[in-house]
């Protein structure tokens, strides 16, 4: 996959997939676009899912593919969050499906990454163009969110979802990285790694170059400190703390000079939490409402809530949780 020209670039540019066989665990949506090109009738298409999971890597490969060596007068590809404003469809976009390619024969592509970023009025404008040029241009969107594309664009789009990699494809290819690289990596650090990153293949290979470039070696304990994410046994001394600890203040106290002495974000002990409440045996009523208590915190947090305010929240949240469970035992 790597060539001489890219021992300088990053890992994760130098591993990029180049070819429809490197993209990891999306076989069938592979297969179905192979078939479009090799048919000559590739539709408009909407790819969506979750970061990291190979989306913009697939329309490059096709793009690849379908052009060989006229890819670059071929193919415009846009990044939507830069380039998102009405003017940019009406003006590049648009110029580039009307002009003419003299020494190059079928369609044109169009890919715009980041799609759900661009604003309502360029995706209005941008559906009349997708018609207008259907015979000489397709278009292809990449977006996280699907809802937030209008219903106009959609419709006019075959949609591919793309979920998260599959375990044992990540741990495939770190382990081809990782040789490739002459990294010392223990096997229970990729487990770790892939834990983590949560099916994104970006992340998991920023971890692992990162945790090397700091550390020398890749087990668990550098790629927890590296990342910032509390190790196993952190996180049962904080769960020791939220479900054992009875005085309020005692346990906030603890919590909050272990995030200072740590670095943690309040939003990766919510995760981790969130795992550990899953598989523990407790009665439904609590672990209901332990779970939607977290819920709240995290959409808390996502809109810059303050840290120390939903900090309070989460032992809160287990101090009512000791109540429910005294409740039902009542009961």
């Amino acid at each position: 996959m790597a060539s001489d020209d890219d021992a300088n670039l990053m890992w994760l540019e130098k591993y990029r997939p180049k070819t429809f066989e490197d993209v990891l665990s999306q076989r069938d949506i592979i297969v179905t676009i192979l078939r479009f090109v090799n048919s000559n009738s590739v539709p408009h298409m909407l790819f969506y899912g979750p970061p990291g999971t190979g989306k913009t890597s697939t329309i490059l490969a096709c793009a690849k593919h379908m052009y060989g060596t006229n890819l670059k007068s071929m193919v415009l590809e846009l990044n939507a969050s830069d380039d998102r404003g009405i003017d940019v469809v009406r003006n590049e976009i648009k110029d580039f499906c009307s002009s003419q390619r003299v020494f190059s024969t079928g369609v044109k592509l169009v890919i715009l990454d980041e799609a759900d970023a661009m604003t309502s009025a360029a995706q209005m404008a941008l559906r009349r163009i997708m018609e207008k040029y259907t015979s000489s241009t397709r278009f292809c969107l990449i977006c996280n969110y699907a809802n937030k594309i209008i219903p106009a664009l959609q419709s006019r789009c075959t949609r591919f979802r793309f979920g998260p990699l599959k375990e044992e494809d990540i741990r495939l290819r770190l382990e081809q990285i990782a040789e490739k690289e002459g990294v010392p990596v223990e096997k229970d650090a990729l487990k770790t790694i892939i834990q983590l990153s949560q099916g994104d293949m970006r992340s998991c290979i920023h971890i692992l170059q990162s945790t090397f470039l700091s550390s020398g070696k890749v087990t668990c304990s550098t790629v927890y400190e590296n990342t910032g994410n509390p190790s196993n046994e952190e996180m049962e001394q904080i769960l020791h703390w939220l479900t054992e600890e009875d005085e309020f203040v005692s346990c906030y106290e603890k919590l909050k000079k272990m995030k200072a002495e740590r670095g943690f974000a309040l939003i990766d002990i919510l995760r981790q939490i969130h795992k550990r409440i899953l598989s523990r045996n407790m009665c439904r009523r609590s672990k209901t409402y332990l779970l939607e208590r977290l819920a709240e915190i995290e959409h808390q947090l996502a809109f810059g809530c303050s840290e120390q305010l939903n900090l309070c929240s989460l032992i809160g949240a287990f101090q009512m949780m000791k109540t429910l469970e005294v409740l039902d035992a009542a009961l």
